[in-house]
């Protein structure tokens, strides 16, 4: 069999393997990043829920890293209308709000409604639970889900470990 036959499949697997290899290594440092972030941040995730109930009811809300700044971000609902909220990571209070009219975001936020409107625990006392139940963390996210009930996601940091929990919402 010749050398440059033997040679394609060899390069192919190499460069899927290289490829698998770099997206687990950025969403390492990506995690690693939010967790440095984290531990500095003053504002909390529940405090953000509380702050963002002036704009609608709170559907989710994450912590994220966005051009190399941290960010507290809440989608909330009035009516049919969907906003993105972004809290002050110093004190908590709402520091913009807009609409929200990106296409992949208004169907996450139309899944999100489904499940808090079948919902009978409100997602603050949902973090507030997680929380509680796993001392020393702190709420990272929460995303409410339907799966036959209503439950949310929560996503926690305890140090620079990362760990997700489901909490009843019905």
């Amino acid at each position: 069999m010749s050398r440059a036959v033997l040679l394609v499949p060899l390069s192919a697997a190499i460069s899927f393997w290289s490829a698998i290899g770099a997206t687990a290594w950025a969403e390492e440092s990506d995690t690693a990043a939010l967790a440095a972030a984290l531990n500095m941040a003053k504002a909390t995730l529940q405090g953000g829920l509380r702050a963002s109930k002036a704009q609608g009811t709170p559907i989710s809300a994450k912590f994220e890293i966005e051009d190399g700044k941290l960010q507290l971000l809440i989608y909330t609902m009035k009516g049919d209308d969907f906003m993105e909220v972004a809290a002050d990571l110093k004190t908590g209070a709402i520091a913009k709000a807009q609409e929200i009219t990106d296409a992949i975001d208004l169907n996450e936020a139309t899944q999100q409604k489904a499940a808090v409107a079948k919902a009978k625990v409100p997602l603050l006392a949902a973090a507030e639970a997680a929380v509680n139940a796993n001392a020393g963390s702190r709420a990272v996210s929460i995303v409410p889900e339907l799966n036959g009930q209503a439950s949310a996601e929560v996503t926690l940091l305890t140090g620079n470990t990362f760990k997700k929990v489901t909490e009843k919402l019905d």
